[in-house]
């Protein structure tokens, strides 16, 4: 994924970012485990304590987290709490459920709400599902960013990490990868271009005669035809003909020019986020409900131009995952191998001791980016934070799969190898939020700033 030269870990600000993440982070975990001033980090049964409160409130970059969060300095216990990362400031007047004025409520989402059954609004100390993304303060910030002349892609990436409020996601995500320009005055030109470009392929190499393609490219097609309808099966909508002909378009294209690679399986599963996404700039309410019949063919066009392009920017960050033998992909399987024995070695020990190998597992988990491996309804969420972390993004991951496996660190332990093998091939997703998912990605981003300064942390030894 190649979004530009703002990398937000360069230039002068960076490690005021890092540490600003970094507070609002360990805020965060803190409230979604109900432990205050303490992280657990389990490896040979020890604990590592992350800085107390009151150290966080000693720290020079708290004021801009607190501003950040819409807690000033005053706020103390619950309240405190109660604005990390996944929650927004409660309000009167404002739907207790997600702490979002109703007259600010963004347009509802195609990846499901942004609400969560579980827990209650009553219990302070629980942040509620997805409210960070739409938190009244951070729309404004959103807002401002995005109207402006030139969109500083470092503050960009810094507001999207957290989540993207759904009715800006798709300009959001353009701009994080680098498909549209910051600089207003040139985005409505740079999308027509490309937009033509695409459908210009589609004439040149899918809307012609079998007998005009090669060998190689029929039997392409013909592989990218049967896997498309196993792409997200247990999402009806992507079993709609107008969306298997829009997913097979998109897929073939990228294949035709992209030949040191081609078509593997997998990447299907990569374009789904997308697709959605942009889809929902023309389409209202629950996507099951979308009716893509009625969709005129330039929007079909438009849709599928930008999700082409966005699938390209994104595998261009991880082209060795995808060419012969996935070489990328199982370098970061054996880098969670070790990541999980130095931070979890009980639970790498009983993995190696049942004779299970982590390929087993994860290389399905990096080659479709979890997509899998949780509801498609937070899959948007997810993919909010890989976007933003640009070309750190596969290291990242790494430490996002080590922090999705050690959820269930106390029951793996307990399994043999083949109750462990059906554990891990249907995890207990199906009923998650979006606070298991902040959980997730909160976590594995401490892990990445405690090991950043430890070089060999990833090397075997």
């Amino acid at each position: 994924m190649k979004p530009g030269n703002d990398d937000p870990r360069k230039g002068d600000g960076s490690l005021n970012s890092l540490d600003r993440r970094l507070n609002q982070t360990l805020k965060s975990v803190q409230g979604l485990l109900k432990v205050p001033g303490k992280i657990l980090l389990s490896r040979k049964g020890t604990e590592a304590a992350a800085p107390s409160a009151s150290a966080l409130s000693d720290s020079p970059f708290r004021k801009d987290v607190d501003d950040e969060a819409g807690t000033g300095p005053r706020d103390s216990g619950a309240q405190s709490t109660s604005t990390s990362k996944g929650e927004a400031p409660r309000s009167n007047g404002s739907n207790k459920s997600d702490g979002v004025v109703d007259s600010e409520r963004p347009s509802s989402s195609p990846f499901g709400s942004s609400t969560s059954s579980k827990g209650s609004s009553t219990d302070s100390s629980r942040p509620s599902t997805g409210g960070r993304a739409t938190d009244t303060a951070r729309v404004a910030r959103f807002r401002k960013e995005l109207s402006s002349p030139a969109v500083n892609l470092d503050a960009l990436r810094e507001l999207a990490w957290s989540g993207v409020p759904p009715d800006m996601r798709p300009t959001v995500w353009r701009l994080l990868v680098g498909y549209a320009p910051p600089n207003a005055d040139r985005r409505e030109a740079v999308l027509e271009r490309k937009r033509q470009e695409y459908i210009d392929c589609i004439t040149q190499y899918y809307d012609i005669p079998d007998a005009d393609r090669t060998e190689d490219e029929r039997t392409m097609l013909r592989q990218i035809s049967v896997d498309a309808p196993r792409t997200v099966p247990d999402v009806p909508f992507f079993q709609h003909p107008e969306m298997q002909a829009s997913l097979i378009r998109v897929l073939y294209i990228w294949a035709i020019r992209h030949p040191a690679s081609g078509y593997v399986q997998g990447i299907n599963d990569l374009a789904t986020p997308f697709i959605v996404v942009f889809l929902s700039e023309y389409l209202e309410g629950d996507m099951e409900r979308w009716d893509v019949s009625k969709l005129t063919p330039e929007i079909v066009k438009n849709y599928e131009a930008d999700c082409y392009w966005c699938l390209s920017k994104l595998l261009d960050g991880v082209q060795d995952h995808y060419t012969f033998a996935q070489p990328g992909i199982q370098r970061l399987v054996f880098k969670l191998k070790e990541l999980v024995r130095r931070i979890d070695e009980p639970v790498s020990t009983h993995i190696e001791q049942q004779g299970l190998e982590f390929l087993q597992f994860a290389f399905r988990w990096f080659n479709c980016l979890l997509i899998r491996e949780i509801p498609f309804s937070l899959v948007a969420r997810l993919w909010d934070t890989y976007l933003s972390e640009g070309d750190a993004f596969p290291e990242y991951l790494v430490y996002v799969c080590a922090s999705f496996l050690l959820t269930w660190s106390d029951q793996l332990q307990q399994l043999d190898f083949q109750e462990m093998v059906l554990f891990i091939q249907h995890l207990p997703t199906r009923n998650w939020t979006h606070q298991e998912l902040e959980m997730v990605l909160s976590r594995a981003f401490m892990w990445r700033v405690m090991f950043q300064q430890a070089p060999s942390h990833l090397s075997s030894g």
